[in-house]
């Protein structure tokens, strides 16, 4: 991180919520007293986000492709396809889903398999990438072959932690699509900027991420353009 991106980031951006607290408040805010199953699609290798609900759901569940490490003890891991989930049919209440969509090859398929394991009224909530933020659009006309590198470089995460992206499900049109095919419906569906991340690497960088920022989310007009959405799904 440049010097002038952080004195930037520190003065306009100390007190803005940011999209992944936006997420876990809006799944904090999603669980009742019925819920009983809370299942984290896409968790991590580390279940970063469930560790979060220790103690406030009695059945948490992680599921990812890659090896779990370092899993706390009263979290539940599968290695297994969000598409074949090894769960009983109407045996979750809530799911959850954070920087996993973008990266869905048959978003139908996932869907149809929520809405399969989800119990009556059970939710689904989800933050991905939107299709025209213009990160998105970048990454998009990237082959994915070098997102890995480009990642470690100006984000310094792990290669093995950068998965191929498909933005599939990353705009409203198609997630109204795919909800309506699986019989779910869309409770809510909010666009939520951030600072620019991708561009702290350089100052003068930054500080026209930051501009174009500050512009799409002063006007409702341009909220399209925001770099995130948040989506919550309810299955009748």
């Amino acid at each position: 991180m440049s010097d002038l991106a952080k004195r930037l980031l520190d003065k306009h951006y100390s007190h803005q919520v940011h999209p992944y607290r936006a997420f876990e408040q809006r799944a904090l805010a999603l669980i009742d007293g019925e819920t009983k199953t809370l299942l984290d699609a896409g968790c991590g290798r580390t279940v970063p986000v469930l560790r979060k609900f220790l103690g406030k759901v009695p059945r948490l569940i992680g599921v990812e492709l890659v090896e779990f490490t370092d899993v706390p003890a009263g979290i539940e891991t599968h290695n297994a396809d969000l598409a074949k989930l090894p769960l009983p049919d109407a045996s979750v209440d809530l799911i959850i889903s954070r920087s996993v969509f973008e990266h869905l090859t048959e978003p139908d398929k996932v869907y149809a398999e929520f809405s399969r394991i989800l119990k009556p009224g059970g939710r689904v909530l989800f933050l991905t990438a939107n299709m025209w933020d213009y990160g998105t659009l970048v990454a998009r006309a990237i082959p994915n072959r070098f997102h890995a590198k480009i990642v470690k470089q100006v984000e310094g995460r792990e290669e093995e932690d950068t998965f191929p992206t498909a933005y599939k499900t990353n705009t409203r049109k198609a997630v109204d699509a795919l909800s309506a095919a699986s019989g779910l419906r869309v409770l809510d569906f909010q666009y939520l900027s951030q600072y620019p991340n991708y561009l702290l690497f350089n100052g003068p960088l930054f500080f026209l991420g930051m501009c174009y920022e500050k512009l799409i989310s002063r006007f409702d007009a341009l909220k399209y353009l925001r770099g995130w959405i948040l989506v919550t799904l309810k299955k009748p």
